[in-house]
């Protein structure tokens, strides 16, 4: 079988520890390294000094990630390959251990590489990810909100079509203060709704307890740290876009 490269390493990633297996010709020498970045420096030293062509690991979990920043950082050739397809490769021995076979793989250039993006993408791709996943906490906690006011038959939902509308905030506030006057309440109705001061009376006649307004002040603290933190979300992705495209110009 051909050899694509002739200086390779494979690398098989755990929590705790790294094996690497370096392949130099006809040489074989396999180290365990821990998961510090001290040892992954180590690990990146080792692969300089025998003048390593190519670094071949599987995208299993997480722990791939920190080894590839680090690598990729000191300028290393990498090969991140699906670990599925890897295993179903044929022609393994039971008894080769995963970072030989890795090495083995990539030798020949049997690794279907797995399209990693550059780091800016990745950092940016993270931020919106967590982004969606507090949009998503959010909706969650204006669920519960909804469900507090249910049980007190305020149908504020009926008349707003979002109630985390800075009007709908400002009357679940004065609620979860104790306001329970409908009309004080519907007073407090700004821009559009404002038009809709009868029928919010209306939707705002409940019958609330201390209980409820315990939990509709918890409530709404979590829901507004949420908005303050996706806001801030909002403004670190535009500026990552920015440097993105800054970048590009240049």
């Amino acid at each position: 079988m051909d050899v694509r490269f002739e200086r390779c390493c494979g690398i098989d990633i755990h929590k705790k520890k790294v094996v690497a297996c370096l392949l130099t010709g006809r040489k074989k020498e396999i180290r365990e390294f821990g998961t510090m970045t001290d040892d992954i420096l180590n690990l990146c030293e080792w692969l300089k000094d025998n003048q390593c062509d190519v670094v071949a690991m599987e995208s299993t979990g997480v722990y791939w990630k920190p080894i590839y920043n680090l690598l990729e950082e000191r300028g290393f050739k990498q090969i991140v390959g699906n670990a599925q397809h890897m295993k179903a490769v044929p022609g393994r021995k039971t008894d080769i251990k995963d970072a030989e076979w890795i090495a083995d793989l990539v030798r020949h250039g049997l690794i279907q590489a797995s399209f990693i993006p550059s780091r800016e993408q990745r950092e940016l791709r993270e931020m919106v990810r967590y982004r969606q996943s507090l949009v998503e906490e959010r909706a969650r906690e204006l669920n519960r909100i909804q469900a507090v006011l249910e049980g007190a038959n305020i149908k504020l939902s009926s008349v707003v079509t979002d109630i985390n509308g800075k009007s709908s905030l400002s009357i679940l506030r004065s609620i979860a203060d104790g306001q329970t006057n409908p009309r004080e309440l519907s007073a407090l109705a700004k821009g559009s709704l404002a038009a809709k001061t009868e029928e919010l009376t209306r939707a705002l006649r409940g019958s609330i307890g201390e209980h409820q307004c315990r939990m509709l002040s918890h409530q709404l603290r979590h829901v507004e740290c949420l908005n303050d933190e996706i806001a801030s979300l909002d403004e670190d992705v535009k500026k990552n876009e920015r440097c993105r495209a800054s970048n590009r110009i240049a």
